[in-house]
């Protein structure tokens, strides 16, 4: 879908994605000491909405206008004086991806089932890792292809779909080394089994 067609998703009164956080995002970022992140392809920003009540500077990136506005209208209304700076831009994952507010990097790039081809996702994995400084983490969670026979629910085209070691393979000549890589199951309301999920902690390493 181009940005057009997510822009008319984003237009409906309800929103497309739930209020909180992505449990793995909730699980794994929840520990970290707040700093400076930047969610790729957020959407209406729940995760970094989610961070940025928790500290965060928090940097909301979509090529969808339509989703930028509603984050920044939800942001209005959640962000009280005792929240990090949250800021949601315009900016495409195919793209080099906005600066940290610091200039030395953010602490934290993540990427919360952007759903691209192959060849596409590791162009935008190794933007998503330029702007991280050493020692940072890029934590990426995506819809895995053994979803479509093992699990329920996401995208039908097993042409979007990365299990944990396609990330690696994405990863593997990017600076960074691995924390963690699981395939993880994820409890869908209403379903009789649950979804599978890739999860891949990676840290950045001096070039």
């Amino acid at each position: 879908m181009d940005s057009l067609a997510w822009d008319a998703r984003y237009s409906g009164s309800d929103l497309v994605w739930s209020a909180g956080p992505n449990t793995f995002v909730e699980e794994l970022v929840g520990p970290m000491a707040p700093g400076s992140v930047l969610d790729v392809a957020a959407g209406e920003g729940r995760n970094a909405l989610w961070l940025a009540e928790r500290g965060w500077d928090a940097t909301s990136a979509d090529f969808s206008p339509v989703a930028v506005e509603r984050a920044r209208d939800i942001a209005g209304r959640r962000l009280g004086a005792d929240a990090g700076p949250f800021r949601a831009l315009v900016a495409d994952a195919l793209e080099p991806l906005p600066a940290a507010p610091s200039g030395d990097g953010y602490d934290l790039v993540l990427f919360a089932y952007l759903q691209l081809p192959d060849a596409q996702w590791r162009r935008a994995l190794a933007r998503g890792v330029e702007v991280v400084r050493p020692g940072g983490a890029v934590l990426v969670v995506c819809h895995a292809a053994r979803n479509l026979a093992d699990g329920v629910g996401g995208p039908q085209d097993p042409g979007v779909l990365h299990d944990p070691d396609d990330v690696l393979a994405a990863a593997a000549d990017l600076p960074v080394e691995v924390v963690s890589s699981d395939l993880r199951e994820r409890v869908i309301d209403g379903a009789d089994r649950p979804a599978l999920d890739a999860v891949v902690l990676l840290r950045r390493v001096a070039d």
